[in-house]
């Protein structure tokens, strides 16, 4: 029995899973909100004390975290949680525990989806043998890489996300000025996530690219900004979210693009995160993928690798199963 943790900025989902070689078939599951909360352990502790059936004892462990992961251990940049391997084995009662970052989790669970639980925006001329990436904006952005071994593709993480925000055009390029004057350093993740969608609107309201009305300047204050934004645009109900919602679109697909290209990822891009699964009609529109293959020289082969949406938000719980039978096997 392995437990695994997919654990984000929003949400802490942690699973039971049996083993059987190296495939993995979840028992259980539970939703926690990180914010209430004060630590993994606590959450640890009320998940394996809710009474339920279980077969076997917990024997390993592997949680994706959402940050930098060292030596085993991470400081949540969006959550505050400081985690360690060691202490999170002693929770559970068992030798050793895995913390990994969840985009590498999230890599990880790529071979565990079938193919309904992908989205195509371009089916390209993949090179099975080259390596792949997945781009993922949440709470935060994060990447990682899978490179191939002759047998299976072997995820790594990045922190891709807190590099520099480059833009593509004039706009993009007064965004980040607008930003800097705020932030000092523009990072990627300040435009591409759900906090960086807001960013955005900010920008374009703030500079009078856009009108606010007072029924949106109502909902972004009681909840959820954006969302809001999100939504707003999706029912054409504001010129001004269609706008930020367009241009958060043509950002994901140059940062794709980019990481497609540091990873010489010709085996395929794939795009995480409940994000885009939420825009996933506007991710399908070309402006996605233009802005992606729109590298210059590089444009033919930009237009040959797969960049698909990953629609199962589970993806990173089953990597971090995987991630730690995988460990097992090899010990």
């Amino acid at each position: 029995m392995i437990l695994a943790g997919d654990i984000g900025g929003t949400h802490a989902r942690l699973g039971l899973f049996e083993v059987a070689g190296l495939s993995v078939k979840q028992v259980h599951e539970h939703v926690y909100q990180t914010r209430d909360h004060p630590n993994l352990e606590s959450v640890i502790h009320d998940f394996l004390a809710a009474p339920r059936d279980r077969a076997a004892p917990v024997e390993a462990a592997c949680f994706g975290v959402a940050g930098p992961v060292r030596s085993g251990r991470v400081q949540m940049p969006n959550a505050g949680w400081a985690i360690d391997a060691a202490s999170l084995a002693r929770e559970i009662g068992i030798g050793r525990a895995s913390v990994i970052n969840d985009l590498q989790a999230n890599a990880y669970g790529l071979a565990t989806l079938d193919a309904k639980d992908f989205l195509v925006l371009n089916s390209g001329d993949p090179d099975p043998s080259g390596n792949q990436a997945v781009v993922s904006a949440g709470t935060g952005l994060g990447e990682a890489g899978l490179y191939f071994d002759d047998q299976l593709h072997r995820p790594f993480a990045t922190e891709g996300g807190h590099a520099d925000f480059a833009p593509t055009n004039a706009d993009q390029a007064a965004l980040l000025e607008y930003l800097r004057a705020e932030y000092g350093h523009v990072s990627t993740e300040h435009v591409l996530s759900g906090p960086g969608l807001f960013n955005i609107y900010r920008f374009l309201r703030d500079s009078g690219r856009g009108e606010e009305p007072d029924w949106l300047a109502q909902s972004l204050a009681s909840g959820d900004a954006s969302a809001a934004i999100s939504q707003a645009a999706l029912a054409n109900k504001s010129p001004l979210c269609e706008s930020a919602l367009k241009m958060f679109v043509a950002i994901y697909g140059a940062e794709a693009g980019n990481v497609a290209l540091r990873m010489m990822a010709t085996a395929g891009i794939f795009i995480g995160g409940g994000i885009a699964v939420k825009i996933a009609s506007e991710l399908k529109r070309p402006a996605f993928m233009s802005a992606f293959t729109a590298k210059g020289r590089m444009r033919e082969m930009m237009e040959k690798i797969p960049v698909r949406i990953v629609m199962n938000d589970s993806a990173a719980l089953y990597g971090a199963a995987r991630a730690a039978a995988l460990e097992r096997s090899a010990t």
